[in-house]
C-alpha cells in the first residue's frame, strides 16, 4: 500500500491554533520586557514628577454640603490631600478613599454652608500640592428624585418634544393632497431639516466630547458610535423593508419610522441639555431652551410625515400617535436623566447615536428622491428650493436656542 499523502495547502487544526496563538505570546513577552526594563526611568531618571490630571465629573449641592465626584485622568496615581472651598480649608470624606489610580473615581462629601444664589469655588489639592478647581456659578440645591420632580420634567418633555412633533404631524392631511412637484419640494425640505439637525448634533457632540477626560478619547468615541449607529439603522431599515415588501406604502412607512427614531434620539439629547441646565441652577437658560426647542421641533413632525404623504399612504390616528411618541417622548427621559444623573459620557454617546441615525435617514430620503424624481433630481428647482427652505427654517428657529 502506498502511504497516505497529505493534501497540499492543508494544515492540521492543532497547528492552525498554534500559529494563531504564537503572535499573542510573543506580544505579551515583548510588553513584559518593556515594563521590566523601564525605558522611561533610564532616559529621565528616577526623580520624574508625576503627571496629575484630576477632572470633576459631577458636583451637586445638598443642604449644608457639597458633593463632588472626581476622576483621575492622568497616568500616575493621585493622592487627595486637602480641599478648599472659597479659599478656606474644609474637612471631607471620600467614599472610595483618597488614593486614586488611573481612571479611579471617588465621591467627596464636603460639609459646607453654601449660600443659595452665590458663587463658590471648590479646590482639590493633591499630595504634591497640585490644585484642581471647579466653579459653581450659581449655588442652587440639586434636584432629587421625587414625584414632583418627575412630574415637572415630564411636563417639560411634553412641551418641548411630544406636543411640537404632534403639531407637525397634523400637516399630513394637507401634504397628502399635494402634486408630485410639491412633494419633491417637501422631501427636499425634509432633507434640509435633517441636514441641519445633523450638523447641529455633530457640533454639540464634539463640544461634549471635548469636556470628557482625555483618557476617554471623546472625539474618537463620538465618531465611532455615530458610525455604528449609522450601520445598525441601515441594517434595521433594510430588514424592515424586506418584511413589509416594496408594495405601495411599505417603503414610506419604514422611512417615516426611521426618521422618527433618528429625531427621537436627537430629542433625547435636547432633554439632557434642559435637565442639566436646571440641575446646575441655570433657570434662565432652561426656559430659553424650552421655548426654542418647542418651536424648533414643530418642523420635525413635518419631516416624519413627508415620506408617507409622498406615497399617498392611508395612515390612521394610532399610527400618527405612535410616530409622534417615538420622535418626541425621548425628550422626557432625557430631561429626567439630565436633571438627576447627568453624565458627559452619556451625552456624547446619545448625541453620537442621534447623529448616526439622522445621517442614515437623510441618505435614505436622498436616495428616494434620486430614484423617484428626475435623473438629476438635486438640480431641479423644487428640490433646490426645498433644501434651502428646510435649512433656513431650522436655522431661524435654532437662533432662539443659541
Amino acid at each position: 500500500m502506498t502511504p497516505k499523502q497529505a493534501v497540499p495547502g492543508t494544515v492540521s487544526k492543532s497547528r492552525s491554533w498554534a500559529f494563531a496563538i504564537i503572535p499573542f505570546v510573543l506580544l505579551a513577552g515583548l510588553l513584559a520586557v518593556i515594563v521590566w526594563s523601564r525605558p522611561a526611568d533610564r532616559v529621565l531618571g528616577d526623580n520624574v514628577p508625576p503627571v496629575e490630571r484630576l477632572t470633576f465629573q459631577r458636583v451637586t449641592l445638598e443642604p449644608g454640603a457639597i458633593v463632588a465626584t472626581v476622576l483621575n485622568d492622568g497616568p500616575d496615581d493621585i493622592s487627595i490631600a486637602q480641599i478648599q472651598v472659597d479659599d478656606a480649608f474644609w474637612t471631607f470624606t471620600a467614599d472610595r478613599g483618597q488614593e486614586l489610580k488611573h481612571l479611579g473615581r471617588t465621591t467627596l462629601r464636603i460639609p459646607y454652608p453654601w449660600v443659595e444664589g452665590d458663587a463658590h469655588v471648590v479646590r482639590v489639592l493633591t499630595s504634591t500640592g497640585t490644585a484642581f478647581d471647579h466653579e459653581i456659578p450659581v449655588a442652587v440645591a440639586t434636584p432629587t428624585a421625587s414625584s414632583k420632580f418627575l412630574a415637572v420634567f415630564t411636563l417639560i418633555g411634553l412641551y418641548v418634544g411630544v406636543l411640537p412633533v404632534a403639531i407637525g404631524l397634523l400637516w399630513y392631511p394637507f401634504l397628502s393632497r399635494l402634486s408630485s412637484r410639491a412633494m419633491d419640494f417637501l422631501l427636499a425640505v425634509t432633507i434640509g431639516l435633517l441636514l441641519f439637525l445633523l450638523v447641529d448634533g455633530a457640533e454639540e457632540g464634539f463640544e461634549a466630547a471635548q469636556a470628557l477626560p482625555g483618557s476617554f478619547q471623546g472625539g474618537v468615541l463620538f465618531v465611532m458610535v455615530a458610525g455604528a449607529a449609522f450601520l445598525v439603522l441601515e441594517w434595521v431599515g433594510e430588514t424592515m423593508k424586506k418584511r413589509r415588501g416594496t408594495a405601495a406604502g411599505g417603503t414610506g412607512w419604514v422611512l417615516a419610522l426611521l426618521i422618527a427614531v433618528g429625531i427621537g434620539l436627537h430629542n433625547f439629547g435636547e432633554g439632557l441639555a434642559i435637565g442639566s441646565a436646571f440641575a446646575l441652577g441655570e433657570a434662565t437658560l432652561g426656559v430659553l431652551l424650552i421655548v426654542g426647542f418647542a418651536l424648533h421641533n414643530t418642523t420635525e413632525g413635518l419631516a416624519i410625515v413627508a415620506p408617507l404623504a409622498r406615497e399617498r399612504q392611508q395612515v390612521g390616528m394610532a399610527d400618527l400617535i405612535k410616530l409622534g411618541l417615538i420622535g418626541g417622548a425621548p425628550t422626557i427621559v432625557g430631561a429626567w436623566l439630565g436633571g438627576l444623573v447627568y453624565s458627559p459620557v452619556w451625552s456624547v454617546l446619545f448625541l453620537a447615536i442621534g447623529v448616526g441615525a439622522i445621517a442614515q435617514v437623510t441618505r435614505q430620503i436622498a436616495r428616494q428622491v434620486g430614484r423617484d424624481a428626475e435623473r438629476r433630481a438635486f438640480t431641479t428647482t423644487p428640490v433646490l428650493a426645498g433644501l434651502l427652505a428646510g435649512f433656513a427654517v431650522m436655522y431661524v428657529t435654532g437662533m432662539l436656542v443659541g
